[in-house]
C-alpha cells in the first residue's frame, strides 16, 4: 500500500513537473505542424544570423554554395598589384628600405645578360631581369627551366601588360607574373637528350617606337662554352618573330670570298648590339672570331629586323650609334633612418585608428545583423498568429457537412470582411486626397502671395 502511495506521489510530482517545464504541443494536428514550421523557422533565422556574423571574417565553415561563389574563377589580368614592401622581422627596429630610380636597359649597347641565382638548380626555374618598352606599357622577361634528368636548361620569353594608373617606376615595380599573357613570344628548344646543355634568351633591346623587340639566343654547354648565338626579332604590330640567320650566313661568305678565312674551320659567334639610332628599322651587329685569349673583330654588320639586306657597315664600334629605348630599375639608395622612424610613428597611429575603427564597425555591424535577426523573429511569430487566426475562423464557423457548406460559408464571411477593409481604405484614401488637395491650394496660395509682394495679403 504504501509503495503504491509512493509511486503515485511520484507520478503526480512528474506531471507537475512536465507541465511547468514543457509545455505539452496541441492535440489538433494543423496546430501541431504550424508550430513545426514556425520553429524550424526561427532555428533556420538563427542559423542565418550566426552566419552572417561570421562571413565577415571567411572562414572554412560554409556551405557548398558560399564554397562556390568565392571559389570562382577570376580574372588575374585584372587584379591590382601593390607596390612590394621588404618585410622586417619582429626583432629588428630597422631594416634599409631601398630606393629605386629608371635607367636605360640596353647601356652599353648588347650588355644585357641573364644571371642566375644559386637557388636556380634547386628552384629549378627562375624568372630574369625584364626590359619595359619605351611607353611603359609592357615588359618583357625571360622564364629559364632546369631539368636536373640531363643538366640542361632552357627558356621561354613572356610579356607582361603593366597596370595604366601608375606613375612610371610603379608600374615596373608592381608588374606581375600573373598578368603576362598567356604565350611566349620567344621559346628555345625544350629538347633535353644532350647531357648539360643549355638555351637561354635574352632580350636586348625595343625599337624606338617600341613595336619590336630584339634577342639573343644562345646555345651552349657547361662543359664548353657556347657553340652558337641567334639574333632573333618579335614583331608586336603582325605577332610574328624572326631569326635572322641570314646575317650569320653573309658574315661567313664575306670573309671566305673576299678575305680567304674559312669560319667554319674557326670559333666565332656574333653579339648582337641594337637598333640603330639612324635606321629604326635596321640591327646593328658585332662579330667577332674567338683565336687567342684577345678576340677579333670580324666588322659591325647592319641587318633589317626581317633578316633580310645585310651589310658590313665597319670595323671599329666606335662609328656606329646604337639606340637605347627600353628601361630597368636598379636600387639607387636606402631610405634615411630619420624618415624610415618618422614613418613607422605614422603608421602604428593610423593601424591604432584603424582598429578602433574595425571595433566601432564590427559592433555596429553585429546590431544591424541583430536587428535583422529580430525583426526576422517577429514576422515568424506573425505569420504562425495569422494562420493560426485563420485557421480558428474556420473551425469556429459551423456548417452542414452533408453538402460541404462550411468553405462556402467561410469564403463568403472573408469577402464580406474585404469590402469592408476595401470601404474602409477608400474612405482614409479620400481623406488623404482632400488633405492634400487643401495643402496644395494653400501653397499655392501662398506662390501667387510671392509673386505679387504688393497685394493686400501681404
Amino acid at each position: 500500500m504504501i509503495y503504491a502511495l509512493v509511486v503515485i506521489v511520484i507520478g503526480l510530482m512528474g506531471y507537475i513537473y512536465a507541465g511547468d517545464n514543457f509545455p505539452q504541443p496541441p492535440k489538433d494536428a494543423q496546430k501541431r505542424e504550424a508550430q513545426y514550421i514556425r520553429d524550424v523557422k526561427k532555428q533556420d533565422a538563427k542559423e542565418d544570423f550566426e552566419r552572417a556574423k561570421q562571413d565577415k571574417y571567411p572562414s572554412g565553415f560554409m556551405t557548398m554554395e558560399e564554397y562556390n561563389k568565392i571559389s570562382a574563377p577570376k580574372d588575374k589580368m585584372a587584379e591590382k598589384i601593390d607596390v612590394p614592401k621588404l618585410e622586417k622581422p619582429a626583432d629588428m627596429k630597422y631594416v634599409p628600405q631601398p630606393t629605386y630610380k629608371i635607367v636605360r636597359y640596353n647601356n652599353p649597347p648588347g650588355s644585357p645578360e641573364i644571371s642566375l641565382k644559386g637557388r636556380f638548380h634547386y628552384q629549378r626555374q627562375q624568372n630574369a631581369q625584364g626590359v619595359v618598352s619605351p611607353d611603359f606599357s609592357v615588359m618583357v622577361y625571360p622564364s629559364i627551366y632546369y631539368y636536373p634528368e640531363r643538366g640542361s636548361v632552357a627558356c621561354d620569353v613572356f610579356v607582361i601588360k603593366l597596370q595604366e594608373d601608375q606613375t612610371n617606376l610603379n608600374k615596373i615595380l608592381t608588374a606581375n607574373t600573373q598578368h603576362r599573357l598567356p604565350e611566349p613570344i620567344f621559346s628555345t628548344d625544350k629538347e633535353i637528350a644532350n647531357d648539360r646543355t643549355f638555351r637561354t634568351i635574352t632580350p636586348i633591346d625595343f625599337s624606338t617606337d617600341g613595336t619590336k623587340i630584339l634577342a639573343k639566343e644562345k646555345i651552349g654547354s657547361t662543359m664548353d662554352g657556347i657553340w652558337q648565338t641567334n639574333a632573333l626579332v618579335y614583331d608586336f604590330t603582325n605577332d610574328i618573330s624572326y631569326n635572322l640567320v641570314e646575317v650569320r650566313d653573309a658574315i661567313i661568305y664575306y670573309w671566305k670570298e673576299y678575305k680567304g678565312l674559312n669560319l667554319e674551320e674557326v670559333r666565332w659567334d656574333i653579339y648582337p648590339l641594337g637598333f640603330d639610332l639612324n635606321n629604326p628599322d635596321r640591327i646593328l651587329i658585332s662579330a667577332y672570331a674567338y683565336t687567342g685569349d684577345t678576340p677579333v673583330t670580324l666588322g659591325i654588320w647592319s641587318v633589317d629586323y626581317k633578316g633580310e639586306q645585310s651589310r658590313l657597315v665597319t670595323f671599329k664600334e666606335t662609328d656606329v650609334q646604337v639606340s637605347m629605348n627600353g628601361y630597368k630599375i636598379v636600387q639607387d639608395g636606402v631610405v634615411p633612418l630619420a624618415l624610415v622612424e618618422q614613418e613607422e610613428e605614422l603608421q602604428k597611429k593610423a593601424d591604432k585608428a584603424a582598429k578602433k575603427a574595425k571595433k566601432k564597425a564590427d559592433k555596429a555591424a553585429d546590431k544591424e545583423l541583430e536587428k535583422i535577426y529580430k525583426a526576422r523573429l517577429k514576422e515568424i511569430d506573425q505569420e504562425y498568429k495569422d494562420g493560426l487566426r485563420e485557421y480558428e475562423r474556420q473551425q469556429r464557423m459551423k456548417g452542414s457537412t452533408e453538402f460541404n457548406d462550411i468553405p462556402n460559408a467561410y469564403a463568403d464571411k472573408r469577402m464580406k470582411q474585404l469590402e469592408k477593409e476595401i470601404a474602409n481604405d477608400e474612405k482614409r484614401l479620400q481623406k488623404e486626397n482632400e488633405a492634400i488637395e487643401k495643402l496644395d491650394a494653400e501653397i499655392q496660395q501662398i506662390k501667387d502671395a510671392l509673386s505679387n509682394p504688393d497685394s493686400e495679403g501681404l
